[in-house]
């Protein structure tokens, strides 16, 4: 299903952009832009372990406080700190799970024929000009990076949007709800 949503006379959806780090109409998007992705998403996951990491250090000392030792049955901050203290922990367990994803990670490079797959860098259009980028990652989707003074938003192939991404083309049309995007640019 392959449609333009812009016809054949209207400008380059880039073009119409004044944000000078998009490229123009013709120059790929290059890899340098997916690393420099990879390298912030690798910076906001470990810098989010670390506050986690302290968090649920602190939330597990209070859980075990002697001042905290429940009084009656009716007590229950220690009992409330250690499921803080537990989800924190958890959490620390996701991150560090995805932050070795991104830093394993294999960076793939996108012919302008290929279909969507992990690692894409998508650009999508609506009809009047509204154009997003997102990448598509194997975790943490909706982190929101700048690059080049453009926002990135990490998606997940398993997300809503990744899962009507997936194994489309550029050209091909995907449907947001509320409004049409035209896939115009892959990396």
């Amino acid at each position: 299903m392959r449609r333009s949503l812009s016809g054949a006379a209207a400008a380059s959806p880039l073009e119409r952009i004044p944000n000078r780090s998009l490229p123009q109409e013709g120059t790929p998007i290059t890899v340098s832009k997916k690393i420099r992705i990879q390298q912030l998403i690798i910076e906001r996951l470990a810098a989010d372990l670390a506050v986690l990491s302290v968090a649920a250090k602190t939330a597990h000392e209070a859980s075990i406080h002697e001042e905290n030792i429940p009084d009656n049955k009716y007590d229950t901050l220690s009992l409330e700190a250690s499921y803080v203290a537990q989800g924190q922990a958890n959490r620390a367990q996701e991150l560090k799970r995805a932050l070795h994803g991104y830093q394993t990670l294999t960076l793939q490079q996108f012919e302008a024929d290929a279909a969507i797959r992990l690692t894409a860098l998508v650009t999508l259009e609506a009809e009047d000009g509204d154009t997003r980028l997102l990448f598509i990652g194997p975790h943490e989707g909706g982190m929101k990076l700048k690059v080049d003074g453009a926002e990135v938003l990490v998606i997940t192939a398993g997300s809503p949007l990744g899962n009507a991404l997936i194994g489309k083309c550029v050209g091909d049309v995907v449907d947001l709800g509320k409004r049409d995007f035209e896939i115009v640019r892959l990396c």
